[in-house]
């Protein structure tokens, strides 16, 4: 597994990261132990997690259930040194803080709250799940609308997180910060406050990155490659999609989809064409379609480390081993050519 750094952090961490999502919900603590285990054995030493964890569904009951069965792992295991863990604040919803957007003070309340779940004293990378203005993320573009922003309202809170998040670093709470599910706009405004009031600076963006959901493309790959903001690609498997589990328009027993019958927005009369065409090219060229999945978004010429999830350590394993694969440009070319004619499944 290689090792790359993360931006400007300072920090160090391996090509994949181990999404941890359904710790809690579709895995038990042991399932979820035993997916660290593979991932550390592998060298996936980069783990993401949030504090609304796990998903499907997000229940206050079981909130923050992901962090405890990770601090649990850090108990019995050990070597907190030997893992890079990054976790989230929820923005304004209706399961945490109901409502509430992310200012410095329920930051901080957090970042406490996360570090007793984990049983760690420090978080490495600490991020803001979604913006306090809303977004265009989870299926939202086609609807998107930004009106009523209030620039110098998101400027005054924004400068309260920076605020709050170099006190935290100081403590020794952080080590950095970053974004998810952000804007180029909204990036740019925190790089900016950061530089001219010399606060944090935010290091990397985690936004959705597939085969199926290429947003970043454009505008956030310039200011990606520009800035050195990592893009930590959520979702590079389209949750499962591109795998072709759910190709015919089936549903699994026990697949995320039993659970989440349209994936959040992501089933409809565009997605089944276009994984198919996918799923061809995979096929054509000898390749696992989950393993091309994952290395194409490893390869994108920004800054990219792909976050992998599973439920069972099979699919685990198979994940991991895009690590070592590198496309050809004929894959990439055909790759290509399938993007033009399913541009937006999704």
């Amino acid at each position: 597994m290689k090792t790359l750094p993360l931006g400007k952090t300072g920090l160090t961490v391996s090509e994949l990261c181990l999404g941890t999502m359904t710790w809690g919900t579709q895995n038990t603590e042991s399932e979820g132990h035993a997916q660290a285990d593979m991932a550390l054995e592998h060298g996936v030493t980069f783990w993401d997690t949030a504090e609304m964890y796990p998903v499907n569904p997000v229940r206050a009951e079981t909130v923050g259930r992901t962090e405890e069965i990770i601090g649990s792992w850090l108990v019995s295991r050990g070597g907190r040194e030997r893992i890079v863990l990054a976790t989230k604040v929820a923005g304004k919803g209706q399961v945490i803080r109901p409502g509430e957007p992310v200012t410095g003070a329920t930051m901080r309340a957090a970042v406490e709250a996360s570090l007793r779940r984990l049983r760690t004293d420090y978080i490495d990378l600490y991020q803001l799940h979604w913006p306090n203005r809303g977004s265009y993320h989870f299926r939202q573009s086609w609807r998107y609308a930004p009106a009523g922003i209030d620039k110098a309202a998101e400027t005054a809170t924004m400068t309260d997180i920076l605020t709050t998040a170099q006190a935290l670093v100081v403590e020794g709470k952080i080590r950095a910060i970053g974004l998810s599910n952000e804007s180029t706009w909204g990036a740019a405004r925190w790089l900016h406050l950061a530089e001219v009031l010399g606060l944090p600076r935010m290091a990397t963006v985690q936004n959705e990155y597939s085969l199926l959901c290429r947003q970043f493309d454009t505008d956030w790959a310039e200011l990606s490659v520009i800035e050195d903001m990592p893009l930590l690609a959520f979702s590079p498997l389209a949750t499962g999609l591109l795998s072709g589990k759910y190709a015919g328009d089936v549903i699994p027993e026990g697949s995320r989809r039993s659970l989440n019958p349209d994936l959040s927005g992501r089933i409809s009369a565009r997605v089944f064409p276009a994984v198919a065409a996918y799923l061809g090219v995979a096929a054509r060229h000898g390749l696992d379609p989950c393993q091309m999945a994952i290395a194409f978004t490893r390869m994108r010429p920004f800054p990219t480390v792909p976050i992998i999830g599973a439920t069972t350590l099979e699919q685990l394993r198979t994940n991991i081993g895009a690590a070592g694969i590198t496309l050809s440009s004929e894959v990439l070319e055909d790759i290509a050519e399938t993007h033009r004619a399913h541009p937006a499944p999704y």
